[in-house]
């Protein structure tokens, strides 16, 4: 269903992303954001969804500043870890902007993020013109919660995830009272049909969630 593109930042750099179209007229918008392991095959199964569901949908090549083509297995957490480091969040932020214009093309867009995306989405928010931003399992939401969402936020998070404790999600709660939260029976990851802490039916859920959510925002 889908494709890759170019696309350019601000700056000049170049970029993959992947992209796909819905059959019909789009509802608009949505710019996936990746986790720490690039535009894996997962990611483009969800851009795909999305799709699939009516929205013009758009993954960016977030590492490509770092190395092109990054894609990488989820075992290999502590080289995405170093990739996602050697990020500057300015460039980071370029990109991002880039990629909402991109699929602004098909009206108002909103942006889904997973993981170190989550934390993007979040920051998108508060930085980028997106109508909507939904967040899963967000660790570093903390270091910027001196940032304020611009638009509605919706937040997933795993009541079991061993690396973003209840409190972590009740200082994210506590810095943006506005938020949308929900919680599962799951661990970090549980969208992820790749992954061990992958949970169908909090996925399920969660989904079902954010479709309304961007249904109401977006279009």
């Amino acid at each position: 269903m889908g494709e890759t593109v170019q696309l350019t930042a601000g700056d000049g750099h170049h970029f993959t992303a992947y992209r796909a179209r819905p059959k019909a007229q789009p509802r608009g918008g949505i710019v996936i954001v990746q986790e720490i392991f690039g535009v894996t095959r997962h990611i483009r199964d969800v851009v795909d969804q999305y799709a699939g569901h009516g929205y013009l949908s758009i993954a960016p090549a977030m590492f490509d500043r770092v190395e092109p083509g990054v894609e990488l297995a989820y075992t290999e957490f502590p080289k995405g870890r170093d990739y996602a480091a050697a990020l500057k969040l300015e460039q980071t932020l370029l990109d991002l902007h880039a990629t909402v214009q991109s699929a602004a093309e098909a009206g108002r867009t909103g942006v889904v993020g997973y993981c170190w995306g989550g934390t993007i989405a979040y920051l998108a928010a508060c930085e980028c013109p997106v109508a909507a931003a939904v967040s899963y399992y967000g660790g570093r939401i903390t270091q910027y919660l001196d940032r304020r969402p611009r638009c509605p936020v919706m937040y997933h998070f795993g009541e079991h995830d061993k690396g973003i404790p209840l409190s972590t999600i009740e200082q994210v709660r506590a810095g943006h009272r506005e938020g949308i939260f929900h919680t599962y029976p799951a661990g970090h990851g549980f969208n992820c049909t790749e992954r061990a802490d992958y949970h169908p039916d909090s996925a399920r859920l969660a989904l079902e969630r954010t479709l309304k959510f961007l249904a109401e925002h977006v279009g």
